[in-house]
């Protein structure tokens, strides 16, 4: 167990000299410590503000707090205030300050008696070593103890806190110096299912049987309980619970105890409400479309490569397809799969299905095949549309007669599920409309906007993209896959179709800025929107020396598929990027966050708990799989009859101000010897190093319950310019983090590697402990010494990027490794040592080393 100081503040007339004090200090230290060369001396310092005042509080505290030099067994302090006056009368404070190894509370208090002319020097006995202390806690130090554990706990959301407990020796001689008083450690258990009388019947345990440090350190002292400065909790919230502890009956669950007062519930309960710019209108996405189509029909709505159709251009050919759809017997309510690249035909088709009053569920043709099937086997299919052309040259579908209302569900997007089988969230018309809706004015949306629709038709983030476009009258500018995965291509696209909203992951918009820092023309983004993942503001200061904050706007947006895309936005500034902030904002207009502890009650503002989102964005649920909708969308306790709210599943705090910090999943945390870890946390502090421009952390091991096998593993990716060394970002993360938090390995990789949404592919991540090297001398294509020319300038490319020792001319890129963010760095080396340009699409269709490397050579 970590020693406390020992300190005491003793409360001294003004009138008491400085130098009678120093003296009698002196000599009886002399007398005590005869041997001992450190003797302590008396400090005295004016404090300028009145003893009865919270700078006087701060001061003292402070002066509390400080450290021992090395070797002292006692500091003095003496503090005279300004004004001398205290309320009552002129007073000083000393404030005395003790290593627990030599003097305990009791001790200190005798040499406070010694000073202040209570007790002779001669009575006060030196003692050395520690009596056994007495473990046996009365009734009031368990409740005190409990409802500090209690408390601490609703506030960090720890299952498990270790409270120390001051308690006396058994034998112990009058007007003794020693430490001979120790500390009971009382473990409070506070998970699930436990009650008061658990609570109370835990045996204490003594320094020495205690396991190491404790996920959280709080202190009872002889004069109350010793908080941290700033302290995590208002200390009037422990008494609360600990009257709480009295009067429940053993066996009420720990779950009925809550620190906060009516006021402060009326408070917690305001945070996260959702704020509502007016009545919601109810609309359908095609509704919508349709306005802006009769409103507009000559302006450009939707472009891939050289076409481009105009809103009645698209409106026609999405009616022509919707007659197909019908003729081919899909009807109101089914379910119809898009299995098309991003195109024209793509946002066509979608289109088609709203016409036809039915629901679109979207797979992408980049996914495994057998993923396709099980999508769409879980969604019970009507039809799936591969090739649009089989839907044209049809007669035009009946006259609908009333049309399912903006409730009706619009489309199905499935996400990963812990058993292996996809969940599909079905999403109604009224959700998307809602989003567009709720941040039109503050987004500023216009007709004259043109956007990217950058990811797959899979991702939600699609949906943000396309519909945000297309309900606003913008134009939409269709990136096809290979482009989408060259951002060199993509920034010239940009740059061509005069792109001013832009939404990215951050893993993707890392690629997207390094293009820009190369390039020559300049973007004309004016929005920028982040989702999919946590952003990491750091990064983002070379960006904004580029796009001040007047010129282009980051948003940063967090947000689920079972939500609509899009929950909270928060405005990233320079400031924010400085500070590293955490913050996702607040509620959009209509949505609404909660965050509650595993009861479901709202927890105290600050403290972490699962995030739950409410309003405008729920989905009607999972589509077959009404036990998981019960399971995760379950009724707002704070909202009106009927209300439902969805448990994300994510972890969250509400700060004061009602804005939210996102900090990781839930089912993220381990236990790593015994302790709760975040492996966000750690993550952050490595992007927090110069050195690193982006990082991902692992944490594995451990599944057959040896706590000694799991193992942290950390991946970065150097800034430009820092060394290929990972020893120094390990060892700045060994002073910043705990012992158990502290990664076995850094791991130096050329960039991360991504999913097809551009989030972190972990399955990708190679062995921990790689080392990447620069490439020795240049080897041959076969990989053999003394080989020259191109073919073995490209081998050697291939070597640094993957981290192997040789190429041999029949060896595959992706059987080395490889993948599409090696690709584009094989490109940028090849660029920077004059090789001909490697695309993307020739190192797919030529993976080996001697194909490509013929491939390039007949292309020169």
């Amino acid at each position: 167990m970590p020693q406390v100081p020992t300190t005491l503040t003793v409360r001294l007339p003004s009138t008491t000299p400085d130098d009678a004090l120093a003296a009698a200090l002196t000599a009886a230290a002399a007398l005590w410590w005869p041997g001992d060369r450190r003797r302590p001396r008396l400090w005295t310092e004016t404090v300028p503000a009145p003893a009865a005042s919270d700078p006087a509080d701060r001061r003292r505290a402070a002066e509390a707090r400080r450290p021992l030099a090395p070797g002292l067994r006692l500091r003095g302090v003496l503090l005279r205030y300004a004004d001398g006056r205290g309320g009552a009368g002129p007073v000083a404070d000393l404030v005395l300050t003790a290593d627990p190894a030599a003097l305990d509370a009791r001790s200190l208090d005798t040499v406070a008696r010694v000073l202040r002319g209570e007790t002779a020097p001669e009575a006060a006995v030196p003692a050395d070593g520690p009596a056994a202390p007495d473990l046996r806690l009365d009734e009031a130090a368990r409740l005190l103890a409990g409802a500090l554990a209690v408390t601490a706990g609703r506030y960090t959301g720890a299952a498990s806190v270790r409270v120390a407990v001051p308690v006396p020796a058994r034998e112990r001689p009058p007007y003794a110096l020693g430490a001979f008083d120790g500390y009971a450690v009382l473990t409070a258990d506070l998970s699930p299912g436990r009650t008061v009388g658990d609570l109370l019947a835990t045996a204490p345990a003594g320094p020495a049987e205690d396991d190491g440090p404790p996920p959280l350190e709080l202190v009872l002292t002889g004069e109350g309980i010793a908080l941290p400065d700033p302290p995590p909790f208002p200390a009037h919230q422990i008494d609360r619970v600990r009257r709480q502890l009295a009067d429940l009956s053993p066996d009420a669950p720990l779950a009925a105890l809550d620190p906060l007062g009516p006021a402060e519930g009326d408070a917690r309960r305001v945070l996260g409400a959702p704020v509502h710019a007016g009545p919601p209108v109810a609309r359908r996405i095609d509704a919508v479309f349709a306005e802006h189509a009769a409103a507009r029909p000559g302006a450009p709505a939707l472009t891939s490569g050289p076409v481009t159709l105009s809103y009645a251009e698209l409106d026609a050919r999405s009616e022509v397809l919707a007659d197909g759809l019908y003729a081919h017997g899909v009807r109101p309510g089914d379910l119809v799969g898009l299995c098309l690249p991003r195109s024209t035909d793509l946002v066509a088709v979608m289109l088609a299905v709203l016409k036809a009053d039915a629901v679109y569920v979207p797979l992408d043709p980049e996914h495994p095949a057998d993923r396709r099937e099980r999508t769409a086997k879980d969604a019970g299919l009507r039809l799936t549309v591969e090739d649009p052309a089989g839907l044209t040259g049809h007669p035009p579908r009946p006259a609908p007669g009333e049309r399912p209302a903006a409730g009706a569900p619009a489309y199905v997007i499935h996400t990963s599920g812990s058993t292996g089988r996809p969940k599909g969230v079905l999403v109604p018309h009224a959700n998307v409309t809602a989003l567009v809706d709720a941040v039109r004015e503050d987004f500023g949306l216009r007709p004259d906007d043109t956007w990217t629709c950058f990811h797959s038709a899979a991702f939600d983030f699609s949906v943000w993209e396309i519909w945000g476009a297309l309900l606003t009258g913008g134009r939409l500018v269709v990136v096809d896959h290979w482009t989408s995965r060259s951002p060199r291509e993509f920034h010239a696209l940009l740059v061509r179709e005069r792109v001013s909203v832009l939404s990215q992951t951050p893993s993707a918009f890392t690629q997207l800025a390094a293009a820009d820092r190369g390039a020559d023309a300049q973007l004309e983004l004016r929005l920028v929107v982040f989702g999919g993942e946590p952003l990491d503001a750091r990064p983002l200061l070379e960006w904004f020396d580029r796009y001040p904050e007047d010129r282009c706007r980051l948003v940063n947006m967090y947000g689920i598929t079972e939500t609509t895309v899009h929950v909270t936005a928060t405005t990233v500034t320079r400031r924010q990027a400085l500070g590293g902030s955490r913050s996702v904002g607040r509620p959009l207009p209509g949505w609404s966050v909660r965050v509650l502890d595993e009861g479901g009650r709202p927890v105290p503002p600050g403290a972490p708990g699962e995030i739950h989102v409410g309003g405008a964005g729920v989905a009607l649920g999972y589509l077959r799989r009404p036990a998981l909708t019960a399971e995760r969308f379950v009724p707002d306790p704070l909202g009106p009859a009927g209300a439902r709210i969805y448990r994300s599943g994510d972890l969250g705090r509400l700060l004061p101000d009602g804005s939210l910090e996102h900090l990781g999943r839930i089912d993220d945390q381990v236990k790593v010897r015994g302790f709760r870890i975040e492996p966000g946390e750690i993550r952050h502090v490595l992007l927090e190093d110069p050195a690193v421009s982006a990082a991902a952390v692992t944490v594995t091991g451990g599944e057959d319950g040896d706590a000694a096998a799991v193992r942290i593993d950390a991946y970065v990716v150097p800034a430009p310019g820092a060394g290929e060394d990972p020893a120094p970002v390990r060892e700045r993360a060994a002073r910043l983090l705990p012992a158990h938090m502290v990664p076995a390995t850094v791991t130096l990789l050329p960039s991360l590697p991504l999913t097809a949404n551009g989030k972190l592919d972990p399955a990708r991540l190679p062995a921990p402990g790689v080392h990447r090297p620069q490439a020795a001398a240049p080897r041959g294509a076969s990989g053999g010494p003394g080989a020259t020319g191109p073919a073995a300038a490209l081998a050697a490319v291939w070597q640094e990027v993957l981290g192997v020792e040789s190429v041999g001319r029949d060896d595959n890129f992706w059987d080395l490794g490889g993948n599409s963010l090696y690709a584009i760095r094989i490109g940028t080396l090849a660029r920077e040592r004059g090789l001909p340009e490697v695309p993307l699409r020739q190192l797919y269709l030529t993976p080996t080393l001697g194909g490509l490397s013929e491939a390039l050579a007949d292309g020169a």
